[in-house]
């Protein structure tokens, strides 16, 4: 038995997830957004595990080099692009694609001399205020990136949404205008939508869709999504339980009091690991299938439980941080936060499993 705290990641449930993301989006591509070393789940296992998606994207060059070490024919597509002669030239010998989205890019390409041109996507700013061209400059950029000897071909033109996790806010039908607006005779492939998209704007589809969160388990939006199936389990186990006096003030600061005589436990888990710090008192945590409420500060290497509904606890005992039957939505809203910082919140120091 390992007292370490661990992470099993569920392949079976990335692709459950991914069958998700079909079902909403029949008629779409799909391009699995695997940044981040996998939303913190681990890059080259999640590709493994997503091999049916129809093309994978990551944020930078480097990681896409990796990738490609390990996905020889697969279409990989850099979404922060390429920015100067030595990203181009790795990008061009790894056989990926890049996303264009400022005139640098542009000028930096009509100096390169590849080995092999690259294949280019170009990105509009519809809103987001992010990355892109303004949509009235898509005819211009296109034809100059066309007439470059360094471009293989323009392979799409993508945009990102601001708002679609809100089913309530029309911004997201106004990026949707703005784009269609600019490209709707360019006849590229087009691609909008991102998990929010997917799930909530069926008229953002187009030919290619990526998914990012939603691949992962997590709802885009402020309230689950029953479809979808947690990949990512957050476990430890009790390497404590003891009794305490009441008025026991009960870790750093002392800002929880025990109300009474109680039984406590300590899981090797804390913010060393990942967990959030942020959450307060009251946040659960499932030992032994059962929810009892975390106490005090959070740790670095810790976590205090009430275990008074609990008084069968031991040394040695699961607790399950997050995942199966306690959403990482749930803890993220407790401290203030989404779930995507957990997910990529998990430090190098905390055991890692796959299961098929």
């Amino acid at each position: 038995m390992s007292f370490l705290p661990t992470i099993e990641i569920d392949a079976s449930a990335l692709r459950h997830n991914l069958g998700v993301v079909r079902k909403h989006a029949p008629g779409s591509r799909v391009m699995a957004v695997i940044k981040a070393d996998g939303y913190g789940h681990g890059m080259l296992e999640v590709a493994h595990a997503l091999e049916d998606a129809d093309a994978l994207a990551v944020a930078r060059v480097d990681e896409g080099v990796l990738l490609r070490q390990h996905q020889p024919s697969k279409r990989l597509l850099v979404l922060a692009g390429a920015h100067d002669r030595a990203e181009m030239e790795a990008a061009a010998q790894a056989g990926l694609e890049v996303v264009i989205h400022h005139a640098e890019q542009i000028e930096a390409l009509s100096r390169a001399k590849l080995a092999r041109p690259l294949g280019c996507w170009i990105k509009l700013d519809t809103g987001m205020h992010r990355l892109g061209f303004p949509p009235y400059e898509f005819r211009l950029r296109l034809e100059q990136l066309r007439e470059l000897p360094a471009v293989a071909e323009v392979a799409g033109v993508l945009t990102h949404l601001a708002n679609a996790d809100d089913l309530g806010d029309d911004y997201t039908r106004t990026q949707l205008a703005r784009f269609n607006e600019a490209t709707g005779e360019s006849l590229l492939p087009a691609s909008v939508a991102n998990s929010a998209g997917i799930l909530g704007w069926p008229d953002t589809h187009a030919h290619w869709v990526r998914p990012g969160i939603m691949l992962y388990g997590a709802s885009p939006f402020a309230t689950p999504v029953q479809e979808l199936e947690p990949v990512m389990s957050f476990r430890s186990r009790l390497i404590a339980v003891k009794e305490v006096a009441k008025g026991s003030p009960v870790g750093y600061g002392g800002e929880w009091v025990a109300p009474e005589e109680m039984r406590i436990g300590v899981a090797a888990a804390g913010y060393g690991d990942g967990y959030p710090r942020e959450v307060p008192s009251g946040t659960p945590v499932l030992v032994r299938g059962q929810r009892v409420p975390r106490i005090g500060r959070v740790s670095m290497d810790t976590l205090i439980l009430d275990l008074r509904e609990l008084p069968h606890a031991r040394v040695g005992d699961e607790v399950l941080l997050w995942g199966p039957g306690l959403p990482a939505e749930e803890i993220a809203a407790a401290a203030n936060t989404i779930p995507y910082t957990l997910f990529c919140g998990i430090t190098a120091r905390v055991v890692r499993g796959y299961r098929e």
